[in-house]
């Protein structure tokens, strides 16, 4: 698609820097922002290739004007257009939500700390954790730590003098067993800290020093023959171990790692986010993105790397990735799509996650549709009171311009879907002028009369474009084919757009924003369409073949040779006169000169 001057001007302008552009549309607003290493190259692009897709296009053509701004590094360019992108939100840009409700694991910096969930940042309150991709894998942490460690979760002050003056006494969960009694100086807070050392690293991903706490707690206590508690410890080895056991190992020597695959559709791109600490992928998120253009997948990925590594906190200096992405504005940080090894495995787990995603949803959305149609078709079926869905419907129309050429179309929908391999033309045989009852009649006629013929299944319902003239002769037509009261038929009137069904003067009333009139009239307009663009195809080609026919010495089956190959009686007329004896022999190349060199010749 062409710039207009003012635009091809402003391309003209553009330098061969990397920089970013903004297209401004109607009402002078912002409608897209990019980046791009040359940014002339970049831009005049979308004017020049003519492959865009849809979208693409649209936005071409609403572009009024264009800005740049230049900058040192394609780095700098992301940067710039990621913060231009969230500050305008511009309506051709991918738009990615926004994360900051993840939930946290907070650490309190008090004296006898606590674990408590929250999703509000502090600073000052202590150590975060997290933020975890959902509330469910959060909890199912906080139960193990509050299960292996007896930490208090009142809000008392334990400053010691509180605690020597007696401020405080045990609660229910003292009585529980699940907290030792810090608040009446009952536990030493060394045991304590060493407790909150253990729930570090366990939420750093770490179990191996807490098992071994464990471990040497639980052999000590049988030595001393205090199997009791050397049993409360082994129940706590074991759940360290159950709970290790649900998550997913992965070479121990692979740490602080983000894992990012991405697989996509025409509609949506899907990304998968894996985290790996201490040989063990602590976290997992995937989402999906809508398209707004035909984006290719690393434009796609390069933005919700930076954004989920923001919103989950990461300071991994390694990134694996299963496409190659551009420059990151990521210092120190390698990006690496690998292809064997234990890093190539953890990529493909991702990769699977993600495959499955996609999967899941076009799934959905099969679904989805299968139920729309359903629902349409059982809205049919008691709007026009049938007795079966109609799963096979066909509408009828007639075409013709003041009698010449007359046609008809039938258009036929499979579960409320055109099935374009079914829809047939007519050419109207027994019919002459323009009558649409007479050729109605014909049409439907011959439809069912081969139907029955090739023993093919008949529809449940039949839709003529018409009123109660054409709907009687479709009637009639399948009265004489002894298919009355098997197959249901009814007419739609244009004027009005209303429903006839068979003896009854008046019209059925169907509210007029239902589903079952937008489907009939879409038929409808469907064999019209397909109907005219048929008798305008007849129309014209018998326009041209009597035109050349016209020409005396020129019969029908050179007509038909000639306009066969070249289209147009123009672009005969424009062939050489050796081209034309190729053609046509030097006789009725001769023929054809003669014609068209004179005044007023055809062309």
């Amino acid at each position: 698609m062409a710039a207009n001057p003012a635009l091809q001007e402003q391309i003209r302008q553009l330098p061969h820097r990397p920089g970013v552009y903004k297209y401004f549309g109607e009402e002078d607003t912002i409608i897209y922002v990019g980046k791009a290493i040359d940014l002339r190259k970049r831009v005049s692009s979308y004017f020049t290739k003519q492959d865009h897709n849809k979208k693409t296009q649209q936005l071409v053509k609403n572009i009024r004007r264009i800005e740049f701004t230049i900058v040192d590094s394609e780095s700098d360019a992301f940067l710039l257009e990621n913060n231009l992108i969230k500050q305008h939100q511009p309506k051709y840009n991918i738009l990615l939500k926004d994360g900051k409700t993840y939930p946290y694991l907070l650490l309190t910096n008090e004296r006898f700390p606590r674990l408590i969930p929250t999703r509000n940042k502090v600073p000052g309150q202590g150590r975060y954790y997290g933020p975890y991709a959902n509330v469910t894998g959060m909890n199912l942490l906080l139960e193990l730590i509050r299960a292996l460690y007896p930490l208090r979760t009142c809000t008392y002050n334990l400053s010691p003098q509180n605690i020597e003056a007696g401020k405080f006494k045990v609660c229910l969960e003292y009585h529980l067993g699940n907290c030792k009694g810090p608040c009446e100086g009952l536990q030493d807070e060394e045991t304590y800290n060493q407790y909150i050392q253990q729930i570090r690293l366990i939420l750093n991903g770490d179990l191996r020093l807490p098992k071994q706490y464990f471990r040497e707690k639980m052999t000590v206590a049988a030595q001393e023959q205090q199997y009791e508690l050397a049993h409360q410890f082994k129940q706590k080895l074991d759940r360290l171990d159950e709970f290790q056991s649900k998550s997913t190992i992965v070479n121990a020597s692979l740490s602080n790692i983000d894992v990012f695959s991405i697989a996509s559709n025409e509609k949506s791109a899907f990304i998968n986010y894996l985290k790996v600490m201490n040989g063990s992928i602590i976290l997992t998120q995937s989402v999906e993105v809508q398209k707004k253009l035909d984006e290719p997948d690393d434009e796609i990925l390069a933005p919700v790397i930076m954004q989920m590594r923001e919103e989950f906190e990461s300071q991994s200096k390694e990134i694996l990735t299963n496409v190659a992405i551009p420059s990151l504005p990521l210092p120190g940080v390698n990006i690496a799509q690998p292809q064997i090894g234990d890093k190539r495995k953890l990529l493909e787990l991702s990769i699977k996650n993600v495959l499955y995603l996609r999967k899941e949803k076009e799934s959905m959305n099969d679904r989805s549709k299968d139920l729309n149609e359903v629902r349409i078709m059982e809205t049919m079926k008691k709007d026009l009171r049938l007795t079966e869905l109609p799963k096979h419907i066909e509408c009828f129309d007639n075409s013709n311009f003041q009698g010449d050429n007359p046609v008809a179309a039938m258009v036929c929908f499979r579960n409320a879907k055109p099935s374009k391999k079914d829809y047939r033309h007519f050419h109207i045989k027994t019919v002459v002028g323009p009558n649409d009852f007479d050729s109605m009649y014909e049409i439907v006629t011959r439809r069912y009369r081969r139907l029955l013929d090739e023993g093919a299944s008949l529809p449940q319902l039949v839709i003529v474009d018409g009123g109660k003239g054409q709907l009687s002769m479709g009637v009639k037509a399948l009265k004489d084919l002894g298919l009355w009261g098997q197959i249901p038929i009814i007419g739609i009137a244009k004027r009005l757009e209303e429903i006839y069904v068979p003896n009854d003067p008046l019209p059925l009333y169907i509210d007029k924003k239902s589903e079952t009139l937008r489907l009939i009239q879409r038929m409808r307009d469907e064999a019209h369409r397909f109907g005219i663009t048929f008798h305008r195809s007849r129309r014209d080609a018998a326009t041209l073949k009597t035109e050349l026919t016209d020409v005396k010495g020129l019969g029908p089956v050179t007509a038909d040779k000639l306009l066969t190959k070249f289209k147009s009686v123009k672009k005969i007329k424009e062939l050489s006169e050796a081209e034309l004896v190729t053609e046509v022999g030097k006789a009725k190349a001769r023929i054809l000169l003669d014609y068209f060199s004179q005044p007023d010749a055809l062309g």
